[in-house]
């Protein structure tokens, strides 16, 4: 079967990527220099080269031109104790973070639900990126009761660990009760602050952390993105301590 214009320069763009002749980072030639090289209308390179940003092999910088995705594919281990900085170092990838916001604000009813709140009590949102070798893989919301933590949304942007702030409010270990994954598109701004595709997928982590008497102290959702990744669920006997929310 003969294939299109724009899926001639896909493949032939794809496998200069995958060969090396692209390497991560690089800049493609402009829109009108790949046409004429490719001996093809601009349709057809703008639908390939969109295609190739789906599959996160490109990405798209308004204004400054498209380039080559540097985005290392991480094996993230899900399991005893495993946090973000050893995952990426025991890979020799480069972790990285980004504070993007913080702020005070009534508690959406599932993290209400999920924290055993009342609904629209006070609740830290701590808004976080976390980068591989300087290129972004995932964004961590995470919630916690204002009134149980009143300074963490401020220690948190300085830079301190969730699991060194409960240490000081007395709570020495947690656990994470529940964790539910699924895929789905992301907004705009997850997008944006990942610099991916609008339409490439991402993956989703919510999770609820306990204390050593069962009762929730924090609720999390990581935004990963869904080519950038891969779990590996560890399966362990009995109680399993805490996955740290996307932290660096």
């Amino acid at each position: 079967m003969r294939q299109e214009n724009w899926q001639r320069i896909r493949d032939q763009l794809s496998a200069e990527i995958t060969g090396g002749q692209l390497p991560p980072g690089a800049q493609l030639p402009t829109e009108t220099q790949l046409a004429q090289s490719f001996r093809a209308g601009r349709h057809s390179v703008r639908r390939a080269v969109a295609a190739l940003a789906v599959e996160g092999k490109l990405r798209v910088e308004q204004g400054r031109g498209t380039f080559v995705q540097a985005a290392p594919l991480i094996n993230y281990h899900i399991g005893r104790r495993t946090r973000f900085r050893q995952n990426l170092l025991e890979q020799g990838v480069a972790p990285a973070g980004d504070h993007i916001a913080r702020d005070i604000l009534p508690a959406p009813a599932h993290v209400a639900a999920a924290l055993r709140l009342a609904e629209a009590a006070p609740v830290h949102r701590v808004l976080r990126r976390g980068l591989a070798d300087g290129v972004p893989i995932n964004l961590g919301f995470s919630w916690h009761c204002a009134e149980r933590f009143p300074d963490l949304a401020a220690r948190r942007a300085a830079g301190h660990s969730v699991t060194e702030i409960y240490r000081d409010y007395g709570i020495a270990d947690y656990c994470r009760k529940t964790t539910t994954v699924f895929a789905r598109r992301p907004d705009a701004q997850e997008a944006a602050l990942l610099m991916q595709h609008p339409d490439q997928p991402v993956i989703v982590l919510q999770k609820t952390d306990v204390d050593a008497a069962g009762h929730p102290i924090g609720y999390s959702e990581a935004v990963w993105a869904g080519d950038r990744v891969q779990f590996t669920f560890d399966s362990l006997e009995g109680g399993e301590p805490a996955q740290e929310a996307p932290d660096v």
